[in-house]
């Protein structure tokens, strides 16, 4: 199930967030997205016995009819079983509720399974940005436009 990110999520997503340390983020970075009227941040949560559990999660800021995804990463043990599709899908189907027609994102040209994803959402490399990532790691720059009607 996909849920808004609360307070006590923060833990477990940042745990998971260091997981990945290209994009790493501090608590104070989420609670700042947290708190943003422009952002939306949600929580993929898996059911154990009588516990929730965080599995992946997803940050994104609309502005008007543009949209850009922040950060999106899900726990190393539940990669490759469509944590992240459906997390996109919430994503883009959310956005698509409210109007937003463009939508961008920044990703590491290396992380294949990340292009794999984001392309079958039909994003296309638009740019290079340098220095983008800790260490001066470069992020691609990717989008898509959503035509009305």
């Amino acid at each position: 199930m996909i849920l808004r990110m609360g307070l006590d999520d923060l833990q477990e997503v940042l745990s998971i967030s260091a997981s990945y340390t290209l994009n790493l983020w501090t608590e104070k970075m989420f609670l700042e997205e947290m708190n943003n009227p422009t952002s939306h941040c949600f929580v993929a949560k898996l059911k154990r016995g009588n516990d929730l559990s965080v599995i992946g999660f997803i940050c994104f800021r609309n502005l008007g009819s543009e949209t850009e995804l922040l950060h999106l990463c899900v726990h190393p043990k539940y990669r490759r079983q469509g944590v992240g599709k459906r997390l996109m899908q919430y994503y883009m189907d959310f956005c698509i509720q409210r109007g937003i027609r463009t939508y961008y994102l920044e990703v590491d040209p290396s992380n294949e399974p990340a292009l794999h994803l984001y392309k079958g959402f039909s994003y296309k490399p638009l740019s290079v940005r340098k220095d983008f990532y800790q260490g001066g790691r470069e992020g691609l720059v990717m989008g898509k436009e959503i035509m009305e009607g």
